[in-house]
């Protein structure tokens, strides 16, 4: 008897350590991760602001219950842990325009939280009110139970995705926002300066007070403001100004329109000055103000001085005020009257100059290319002076009967000096 009981309880024995696990472990029945999300720092913005929306993402996951099991093998991860945490943005048809992709933020233990930024750029149509924008957060979590799995040596996790739409409200505040009807540039030319008359209207939902409108140089454009602000007090909703400004065209720019900034500074309700968004208008600029010569190559006579006429052409788009033309005169034709007053010129008008012009006996018979220019005001009263182009002048040969006459008129003159002469001698002999 006494061997059958030692037998038995060796047997026991070594189905007990038969059935010892190789390692204890933490066990873990239900419980997931919680995912919230909310807004951190700034929720108010307005028309056409660069925004940087900045969420908080929490994970607040707790286990149902834990226990240690002699049963199972340890795991890494828990069931409340979000795996491989994605987080994006949209607009979700609010005014907004979401610049920023979707963010990679690693793993997010319970409890814990990560932040995550987004750039952003809200319309500059955007109305007054709260809008409503998703942030989608997408994840997974160890979701089989470890209570029925049996000791191994190789443990097969498995995990469950999810995806989760949170709601993330922001608000459009009352801002002066601005919108540029009209923009009338009717004397502005290349090389030039001249007046920009803008037209702005107050489309935004605040009262601006104490306001100035300042228009700033797009970029590299080639219109660049020289008297850049004007004040205009009080610029309520729906309100509209007018404002005149000076400025420059550069001397490269071409027959188009040009862009310029335009924005207001203004003293909100709440008494702080700000600076509403830009608005960005084209500025229309013509060509640089440019003259021709309409009338026919004018005649001059070899030998001889004539009184020539230029009729000049005002070919560009705005008035050239008191213009002054000059001839130039070059070998075998020359002139001591090359300055010609033209008065005021409008666009496509033709004016009258006169110059004296004398040819060479020795000039070539031919059509001469003679340099003029114009000189005038532009309507800022600034002097300009055109490109050279070419007034044509042609030589013609002396006529025959011209030197013949010529000639005659010398042997009369000699007659008359050698009857004089002889006059002078019998009058002498006389007297003797």
């Amino acid at each position: 008897m006494k061997y059958h009981f030692t037998l038995t309880l060796l047997i026991l024995a070594a189905v007990v350590c038969c059935c010892m696990p190789a390692l204890g472990a933490d066990k873990y029945l239900g419980g997931t991760p919680e995912i919230t999300a909310y807004l951190t720092g700034v929720n108010e913005f307005s028309p056409g602001q660069d925004a940087t929306i900045t969420v908080v993402i929490q994970n607040s996951g707790t286990n149902v219950a834990e226990f240690i099991d002699q049963s199972t093998l340890t795991r890494d991860d828990l069931p409340t842990t979000a795996k491989l945490v994605t987080a994006g943005l949209s607009s979700g048809g609010a005014p907004i325009n979401i610049t920023t992709d979707p963010q990679n933020l690693g793993d997010l233990q319970s409890p814990g939280i990560t932040p995550a930024s987004f750039t952003a750029k809200i319309t500059s149509d955007a109305t007054l009110g709260e809008y409503t924008i998703p942030l989608t957060v997408q994840y997974k979590y160890l979701s089989n139970s470890l209570a029925n799995q049996p000791t191994s040596e190789i443990i097969q996790d498995q995990y469950t995705p999810v995806t989760v739409t949170i709601p993330i409200t922001i608000k459009i505040k009352p801002v002066v926002q601005i919108d540029v009807l009209n923009a009338d540039a009717p004397d502005l030319v290349v090389g030039m300066e001249g007046y920009v008359n803008l037209t702005i209207k107050n489309i935004g939902y605040e009262d601006g007070k104490q306001a100035t409108v300042t228009i700033i140089r797009h970029g590299d454009s080639a219109v660049i403001p020289t008297d850049d602000n004007v004040y205009i007090g009080d610029f309520p909703r729906d309100g509209i100004v007018t404002c005149l400004y000076k400025v420059a065209v550069s001397s490269d720019a071409q027959q188009q329109s040009y862009p310029i900034d335009v924005d207001v500074t203004y003293t909100n309700a709440e008494g702080d000055t700000v600076t509403s968004a830009i608005d960005t208008v084209g500025v229309p600029v013509e060509n640089k103000l440019s003259f021709v010569v309409v009338s026919p190559p004018t005649v001059v006579t070899q030998g001889s001085t004539s009184v020539i006429t230029v009729v000049y052409q005002n070919t560009g788009s705005v008035t050239a005020h008191q213009a002054q033309a000059r001839l130039s005169a070059v070998d075998p034709l020359s002139s001591s009257d090359t300055n010609a007053y033209l008065g005021d010129i409008p666009p496509g008008g033709n004016v009258t100059a006169q110059y004296a012009i004398t040819a060479a006996g020795g000039a070539e018979p031919g059509i001469y290319a003679l340099d003029t220019e114009v000189r005038y005001r532009d309507v800022l009263d600034n002097s300009q002076i055109s490109d050279t182009f070419k007034a044509d002048v042609q030589v013609v040969p002396r006529p025959a009967t011209s030197a013949l006459v010529q000639l005659l008129e010398i042997v009369a003159v000699v007659a008359v000096l050698l009857g004089v002469a002889g006059y002078y001698m019998f009058v002498m002999r006389k007297k003797q």
